[in-house]
């Protein structure tokens, strides 16, 4: 039976309000969306798109953007961009800045994504089950796709090696755990925000003997990953980081975790995710003990940094005067607020040099600087050298 791709695209694309398209190995044959995009995002993740062999698959990004991919035989049916929850300007300016649009496209991008229909994962796998069974001729279920019986016998396993039934009472399977009391010097160093201390920890970090939570080894080691995003995560929150930037990070995370294969990838991952969390909160604190108002100015300048930050508007968004809010904030952490936010700018400004390729003058542009001349010589002000020579140094 012959299927007319452009037909399934066109109208599946018309009927859910998501971009759709169609490969024929690696040429693109077809393509409709209900908004037009300036560049598609999914070009950014199309590695892991053909990475999936299944017939219906998804990909989730790390800005909680998912895909949904039908494959038969070379052909591969992609929908997406969507995600269950509307994007904050943000992080459509970050996905913007990703994608490597400047700050004038980064605008209409925005609008562009904002306009693609929400929707939940389950609800795009049920819609490509639907086309599957047109194209493959095979009938799939929801059921088929996220409960599967090696998952459930295994979830048997895990749960049959926690316990032992003896007697009627249940007695411990494993050894006695010697974890809880370095899980606690983590969580202080995540909720301090205390980078210095931490990287002292790693140092001299002994071993852990932990629960059994899994026959298999690699599934063991997520296991204690997931345990660990969801208590950093907690204590950044204790920390004063945003519940939602701290419930999104770990998620993130422990997404980026299932995809992985090997015991030293999810380690190094783990490492990092615990590194983040403790950065994050450091970046908020001001001070050994810093007070609501340093916190609430703090998380501002993080939701704003790709923003000219005027100190009106932030005063505004905290209900009070602009000179009361510059004094207290003053006052209270002895740094000038326009500083405090110039300094904030640069540490993501150095995040952006040492961990992307974007240009000085695009990254500049992201974070709302003038020109590149005005982020060069603020940046050389606050961190003693030039944006390209930051760069070399930490190539």
């Amino acid at each position: 039976m012959h299927i007319d791709f452009d037909y399934l695209c066109r109208v599946t694309a018309n009927l859910s309000g998501i971009p759709v398209r169609v490969y024929q190995a690696e040429g693109q044959i077809s393509f409709h969306s209900p908004v037009t995009l300036i560049r598609d995002p999914m070009l950014l993740c199309k590695e892991q798109l053909w990475d999936i062999r299944d017939h219906v698959g998804t990909y989730l990004t790390e800005h909680f953007y998912y895909y949904g991919v039908l494959t038969s035989g070379e052909t591969r049916f992609i929908v997406g961009p969507t995600r269950q929850l509307p994007a904050s300007d943000q992080e459509l300016r970050e996905f913007a800045f990703q994608v490597g649009l400047s700050k004038e496209d980064a605008e209409e991008f925005g609008r562009s994504i904002k306009a693609i229909v929400n929707m939940p994962v389950e609800s795009l796998l049920l819609m490509l089950c639907s086309i599957n069974y047109l194209v493959n001729g095979e009938r799939l279920e929801l059921k088929d796709l996220t409960i599967t019986t090696d998952e459930q016998d295994m979830l048997r396993t895990i749960r049959a090696s926690q316990v032992i039934q003896k007697g009627g009472e249940m007695q411990p399977a494993t050894p006695p755990h010697n974890s809880y009391s370095q899980e606690q010097a983590i969580l202080r160093i995540v909720r301090k925000g205390d980078t210095a201390a931490l990287h002292t920890w790693m140092e001299r970090a002994p071993a852990i003997r932990g629960g059994i939570l899994s026959p298999e080894y690699l599934r063991q080691m997520k296991n204690i990953f997931i345990v660990t995003a969801t208590l950093c995560s907690r204590a950044a929150i204790r920390g004063g980081l945003d519940v939602d930037d701290a419930f999104s990070l770990s998620d993130s995370y422990i997404q980026s975790c299932e995809r992985l294969d090997t015991a030293e990838k999810i380690t190094n991952l783990q490492y990092h995710m615990v590194l983040e969390f403790t950065e994050r909160v450091e970046r908020l604190h001001l001070g050994e003990h810093p007070g609501k108002l340093a916190v609430a100015v703090a998380n501002y300048v993080q939701h704003h940094l790709s923003e000219n930050i005027s100190t009106e508007a932030l005063a505004q968004s905290l209900y009070m005067g602009r000179s009361y809010l510059s004094t207290k904030f003053h006052s209270e952490t002895g740094i000038k607020l326009n500083d405090f936010i110039l300094q904030q700018k640069m540490e993501e400004a150095k995040r952006l040099l040492r961990y992307t390729d974007r240009s000085a003058a695009a990254i500049g542009d992201y974070l709302a600087f003038s020109s590149p001349a005005h982020f060069s010589r603020v940046f050389k002000k606050y961190v003693g050298l030039t944006p390209n020579e930051y760069r070399e140094k930490h190539a």
